[in-house]
């Protein structure tokens, strides 16, 4: 499928997607802090990406076997219009591009097909032991997180580089079941760096819990709460008088915002922000956090 005709099969589905926001039953909390001393949700970060490759599911599965059910990941799109699974928007890093296809750099996302990036071996730049491992579609991805009845944190990675992406993206969760009442009450949550690109996730599905990634500044916070449920910055920017902050206000969805710090992958730190009273913990050591705060 070109980008073109999936941008355009996107947009045929607006009203659809339109009326399912409307006729959706509105959610309430996916998972948060009930008690003062209740220990934050643990997220796995791009999967368990400290123990396999990042982004495959080599790393949902080792999530699994650790015991986390909820995982991280990034979404991009193709050449062709199809959507995938990882975090730079170049290939160049976490896979073999550069020898299967040495003259077509900078290896941009965008500029191959879904078929190429089918090619690519995504798990030897890890360990020999994930040789061979694959770039998952979104749609492999969802049903190998169906399989093991995991919860999902997604991020439109890069939004401005694929116009469109939101709702193609909601398209696919819509399609894989991913957008029922069960899952938007407290199993699924969008979040990214663009705050219009959160804004325009939200305006398609208000029943859908939406995170935005950063720190923006208090006065700016009641802005943001009109269209985001999550403020997500980085741990040295989640203090307790910042979480305080967000934690007074009530969200897009009418709930008590929520923040969901990253990336956290030592003890000591993930005691720091638990007392700072965050409500999620992103780790590529899931395990670590866990242990470090009694979750």
């Amino acid at each position: 499928m070109s980008m073109r005709r999936a941008v355009a099969t996107a947009t045929g589905v607006l009203l659809g997607m339109a009326a399912l926001s409307l006729t959706a039953t509105p959610a309430h909390a996916a998972p948060k802090r009930k008690k003062a001393d209740a220990p934050p949700v643990t997220v796995a970060h791009r999967g368990a990406s400290g123990y396999a490759p990042e982004n495959t599911l080599a790393a949902v599965e080792k999530a699994d076997k650790l015991g986390f059910d909820w995982v991280e990941n990034d979404v991009q799109r193709t050449k062709d219009g199809e959507l995938v699974v990882m975090h730079d928007t170049t290939l160049a890093r976490t896979t073999n591009v550069e020898k299967l296809f040495p003259d077509r750099s900078p290896w941009n996302i965008r500029d191959f097909t879904a078929k190429e990036i089918g090619r690519l071996d995504a798990g030897s730049w890890f360990s020999d032991d994930y040789k061979g491992e694959k770039v998952p579609t979104l749609k492999k991805y969802l049903k190998a997180i169906t399989g093991n009845h995991q919860r999902l944190l997604l991020e439109l990675k890069s939004p401005e580089l694929y116009p469109g992406i939101e709702l193609q993206t909601l398209k696919e969760l819509s399609e894989n079941g991913w957008l029922d009442s069960k899952h938007t009450k407290d199993k699924l949550v969008i979040q990214s760096f663009n705050a219009a690109s959160v804004k325009t996730t939200h305006d398609l599905h208000p029943a859908l819990k939406t995170g935005f990634l950063g720190n923006p500044k208090v006065s700016e916070l009641d802005t943001y709460a009109k269209f985001t449920d999550q403020i997500n910055p980085t741990y040295s920017a989640a203090t307790k008088d910042y979480v305080k902050a967000v934690h007074a206000r009530k969200g897009a969805r009418g709930d008590r915002m929520e923040v969901f710090t990253w990336t956290v992958n030592d003890g000591s730190t993930a005691r720091t922000v638990d007392k700072a009273g965050v409500d999620g913990i992103i780790s590529n050591y899931p395990d670590v956090v866990r242990e470090a705060t009694r979750g």
